[in-house]
């Protein structure tokens, strides 16, 4: 290498002395700035791209480029805002073309190395097609280049080629490999591109400080009450060839993953910024108050953690912000003072953008997701529909997008919302237990009519110290939850009638579950989801009677009033297909008519126990004929629980 001249440089905070020399490699010229002390590996790098990963279709395929040196915490140029780092994927046939923003990785193993500098750029692809593949990388510096500013094509990084062949997933089962990508198809459900099947979710909404754990580089605990996750009851449920980092750490989240993917449940939600929120320990930056400069070896140990959920076929539900610090401006703006963890006051400015660019890169390439823009959001509808677009334009993939909202707000954020008036895909809804039906027949109805179809899901359950209770005798907890000892309070059980089963006959798109902060296991604090061992059993049984029993959820839409329910309150529920199949939920069991006018032929009645799952069961009527109101007969136990009736021609 020829010395050209020397320059000072600011890295990680300190001047040091480099070297900007030439080399030429493969007949190209690059720049190289090598620090004396630092050694050889902090140089730019010479415009190597690598391809790992399995190479299959659907599979994660990562494209590594040795580019410029940086510092994670380098300002001129910052690495995050000053370079723009795309790639162009391009399938053979023409289609489809993927522009996959990229990232800055440090030295390429900060998960394992704990690097904050190094000369590695990364870019994932899901590739959804067998074949060859192209690339084409884009490579701009200049001043906020990635955030929507102007920059130059940097040599010789700008413009690189190359190939690549992607044969086909040897994956089964529930990892989602097996299925393709979850993808908002113009319905109120997702539906997966490779197999072609609908998606129900059940799974956790808490802790929503899951990512606020003690094995992540640069997590820390900023309030007593609310420490670090070590999830150490979940230990035990790692397994031998599971994933981990830096000799043995990353067990207990982990196992915490593989638990609840034993127990049939697919979804795990979890904030990723909550800065000046209820737990404040969770932030993907290299500090809680910088918020242009990410920490690399963090958001590498997470993307460890959700590509196993993928692997586990656990959709990863991304809570953006939380409403204490998403712009802080509950009532009149002018009376609101905007907190200073906000990104942009809420606004769509360079923190926010990046923010956004960041998560995309590194974890959009994970099959089954969602971008929630806010727990309990309350950006104006200008700031959300700015978000949402932002969101939907720099995804390759066009992820399902939601927000959430409080449940006496919902009128007034999701009508602005609905329809032509944003691009979001649907509703994270919070509600109390008892009232999940009505109010998400009341958002699909709405979303519907619009001409937009949501994806509507209850992902929390009030009243907000209660939530989802306990398994009874966990801890010492009696099984009925009340928030005053006077109150009758409610059970599991409940949940599972009028929470689960409430959105599902809706035609919602399932459930999260929330755990109150005065029950054991809370939402910031939980450490084991065995908690909720029951719970996710009922989970478990309820989506296996749409998918044993083949029924096509996604084309049914909800019929109370087949069942003398006009007023859609809780006590029968009716999912319809008319003329083909029916679905009838009992929540108090007993019998009930259904109304098959209009309709002819012979339908079988057969019965489904939500609470065991199991077949289905013949009960007093084996069929009935089409014409008229139907009596459906008696359950094939007299027990006063609930039962599920599926009625097909």
């Amino acid at each position: 290498m020829s010395e050209s001249k020397g320059e000072v440089l600011m890295i990680g905070g300190k001047h040091v002395h480099v070297v900007l020399g030439f080399v030429v490699a493969g007949g190209i010229i690059w720049s190289a700035r090598v620090n004396p002390v630092l050694g050889e590996n902090h140089r730019d790098g010479n415009g190597t791209v690598t391809i790992s990963g399995e190479l299959k279709r659907w599979h994660k395929v990562t494209l590594t480029l040795a580019g410029p040196f940086a510092h994670e915490r380098d300002n001129d140029p910052n690495p995050f805002t000053d370079y723009n780092f795309t790639v162009e994927f391009r399938h053979e046939s023409g289609e489809p073309v993927y522009h996959v923003p990229g990232y800055f990785t440090a030295d390429g193993q900060a998960a394992e190395s704990s690097a904050e500098a190094g000369n590695c750029w990364r870019a994932h692809l899901a590739p959804d097609k067998t074949g060859g593949w192209s690339y084409r990388i884009s490579f701009l510096k200049g001043k906020h280049a990635a955030i929507g500013g102007t920059g130059e094509p940097l040599a010789p990084y700008h413009g690189i080629t190359g190939q690549f062949t992607i044969t086909e997933t040897d994956k089964v089962g529930r990892d989602f490999r097996a299925k393709g990508r979850l993808a908002y198809v113009g319905k109120h459900h997702l539906q997966f591109l490779g197999s072609g099947e609908y998606f129900l979710k059940a799974g956790a909404d808490a802790p929503e400080t899951f990512l606020a754990y003690e094995d992540f580089d640069g997590t820390v605990a900023t309030k007593k009450n609310v420490p670090l996750h070590r999830w150490s009851p979940h230990v035990r449920d790692w397994r031998p060839g599971d994933p981990n980092w830096k000799g043995g750490k990353g067990k207990g989240i982990i196992g915490a993953l593989n638990y609840l993917a034993s127990k049939g449940v697919n979804a795990v939600s979890f904030l990723t910024y909550n800065a000046g929120g209820d737990g404040d320990n969770v932030w993907p930056f290299v500090e809680r108050n910088d918020k242009l400069h990410y920490d690399c070896s963090k958001l590498d140990q997470w993307g460890i953690v959700f590509d196993h959920a993928t692997a586990l076929g656990l959709y990863l539900h991304f809570k953006l912000q939380e409403q204490e610090m998403d712009d802080n401006r509950v009532g009149d703006k002018a009376d609101k003072k905007v907190v200073p963890e906000s990104l942009d006051g809420g606004a769509l400015g360079p923190e926010r953008k990046l923010y956004c660019r960041e998560l995309i890169a590194r974890f959009a390439h994970n099959l089954a997701l969602n971008w929630n823009i806010g727990e309990e959001n309350t950006q104006s509808p200008e700031e959300q529909r700015a978000m949402i677009q932002y969101l939907w334009e720099t995804d390759p993939y066009k992820h399902h997008i939601v927000v959430h909202t409080f449940p006496h707000w919902q009128d007034r954020v999701y009508s602005e919302l609905l329809g032509d008036k944003s691009l979001l895909t649907g509703a994270s809804l919070q509600n109390g237990w008892r009232e999940v039906h009505r109010r998400t027949l009341q958002w699909v109805r709405a979303s519907a009519k619009a001409g937009r179809p949501w994806v509507v899901a209850n992902d929390e359950q009030g009243p907000a110290d209660l939530g989802v209770p306990p398994d009874p005798g966990y801890e010492g907890f009696e099984g009925v939850a009340r928030s005053k000892p006077e109150d009758p309070g409610y059970t599991l059980h409940d949940i599972r009638k009028y929470t689960l089963w409430g959105n599902l006959m809706a035609g919602g798109a399932g459930v999260e579950y929330y755990f109150g902060y005065k029950l054991p296991q809370n939402d910031l604090t939980c450490e084991d989801y065995r908690s909720r061992d029951c719970s996710w059993d009922y989970c478990r049984v309820a989506l296996e009677f749409f998918t044993k029993f083949h029924v096509p959820f996604w084309s049914m839409t909800n019929a109370n009033g087949l069942v003398g329910n006009a007023k859609n309150d809780n006590s029968r529920y009716c999912l319809a297909l008319p003329g083909e199949v029916y679905v009838v939920y009992l929540p108090t069991g007993g019998t009930c008519q259904l109304d098959l006018s209009g309709t002819s032929g012979i339908f079988s009645v057969r019965w489904y126990d939500p609470r065991r799952g199991g077949e289905l069961l013949a009960g007093s009527v084996k069929e009935v004929s089409g014409g008229g109101k139907v009596d459906l007969g008696w359950p094939p136990a007299e027990e006063k629980e609930d039962w599920v009736i599926l009625i097909r021609k």
